[in-house]
């Protein structure tokens, strides 16, 4: 069996500002960005890497979420325990410090963990919790 994870998906609540994030913050690419308003699905995801990819959607967009649903995901997604991803690179200093001078949120500075990563923290402008991983 030959199976990868190719999207995975991340809410948003202001499309334009998770656009900027993604794009000028991280570097990423848009690769597609379909909808209107706060209705927009955009797919982004690491330039040059086009099996990897992020998309970022309306939260609660599904028919089937109730509207108790749609207020604990609006409630989770304000406290910032909604979503979240790991993203690794060889260079964490550099891309913490690009990051960090796009205004994004710090969560953690780069740190050794005891189990044996160095990584760093942002939040997303919707609250997503973005780890990066120091590739060793």
């Amino acid at each position: 069996m030959d199976i990868s994870i190719h999207t995975s998906f991340l809410p948003h609540d202001d499309p334009d500002a998770s656009v900027a994030f993604y794009r000028d913050a991280l570097g990423f690419e848009v690769r597609s960005d379909v909808g209107q308003g706060k209705m927009r699905w955009i797919t982004v995801g690491p330039v040059g890497r086009p099996d990897t990819s992020i998309l970022l959607a309306p939260p609660a967009a599904d028919p089937g979420v109730t509207e108790t649903e749609r207020r604990t995901i609006a409630e989770m997604m304000a406290k910032g325990t909604y979503g979240w991803i790991l993203l690794a690179t060889p260079d964490l200093d550099g891309t913490f410090e690009k990051v960090r001078s796009a205004d994004a949120e710090v969560v953690q500075e780069p740190t050794e963990q005891p189990y044996g990563i160095r990584d760093c923290a942002f939040r997303d402008p919707a609250g997503n919790l973005i780890r990066i991983q120091e590739l060793r």
